[in-house]
């Protein structure tokens, strides 16, 4: 009987504490389910591609099946007023468009004190560059050779260094402006912008299909990750 009450007791407590764990995890959720959801939309499923991209370019340069016939079909519209229009495009998504326009976010940031945005705008800036060069030294990757290209590039391809930047800067941009009416704006401009710029990328023959995906998902994934981290849009103020 004795046995028989120590052990209901046991039970019981047990059952509660297993209850008070249950409104715990519940509460918790609740409470943070933004910041879970940014986790797995944001870094883990943009890391996984990235990751499943990266190991069939190291085990096999050649890359996927539909690299080329992707290429290929794009090329199919080529023009001569094309050829002008995407290498002249092209040149924005780093040195004409991309840099200047992140010095100046970076001026702007500093003159108006925005200290925990400027940190987060400059660490997730040099960081993709980094990753980016990183990248292209370890995997090695051959760019396309199909034919002529109106501007062709000598290094490796594997990411797309102006996929990286533009979806860098334009993710940067629109985390920054989260909280303000500039968000849809910056989100639809931004958007047409990179992909406009990973289409003259495909359009000039200098990168396959995988390396431009490959360079948002990396973006994407480093940007909201140091996001996190940092929290630009927590408080204005907090440094000054």
């Amino acid at each position: 009987m004795q046995f028989r009450f120590f052990e209901s007791m046991f039970n019981s407590n047990l059952w509660k504490r297993f209850q008070s764990f249950l409104s715990y995890l519940q509460r918790l959720l609740t409470t943070h389910w933004r910041s879970l959801l940014l986790l797995l939309v944001g870094i883990y499923l943009p890391l996984q591609v990235f990751g499943e991209l990266a190991e069939d370019i190291w085990e096999n340069e050649g890359g996927f099946p539909w690299d080329v016939p992707l290429l290929l079909l794009i090329h199919s519209t080529a023009s001569p007023q094309l050829d002008t229009f995407a290498s002249t495009l092209t040149r924005f998504g780093v040195f004409w468009g991309v840099v200047p326009a992140s010095i100046l976010l970076l001026l702007v940031l500093l003159l108006r004190r925005r200290w925990r945005s400027l940190v987060y705008a400059l660490t997730t800036l040099l960081g993709s560059a980094i990753i980016n060069r990183t990248a292209k030294l370890l995997l090695h990757r051959v760019r396309p050779h199909l034919w002529k290209s109106p501007s062709p590039e000598l290094d490796y391809g594997f990411p797309s260094g102006h996929a990286m930047s533009s979806m860098t800067f334009v993710a940067v941009l629109v985390i920054l402006t989260w909280n303000t009416p500039w968000r849809l704006p910056v989100l639809i401009l931004g958007s047409i912008f990179v992909f406009a710029i990973g289409w003259t990328r495909l359009y000039l023959g200098v990168h396959y299909p995988s390396d431009i995906v490959a360079g948002w998902m990396a973006s994407i994934a480093w940007t909201v990750g140091v996001s996190l981290l940092i929290k630009p849009n927590l408080t204005q103020n907090s440094a000054k």
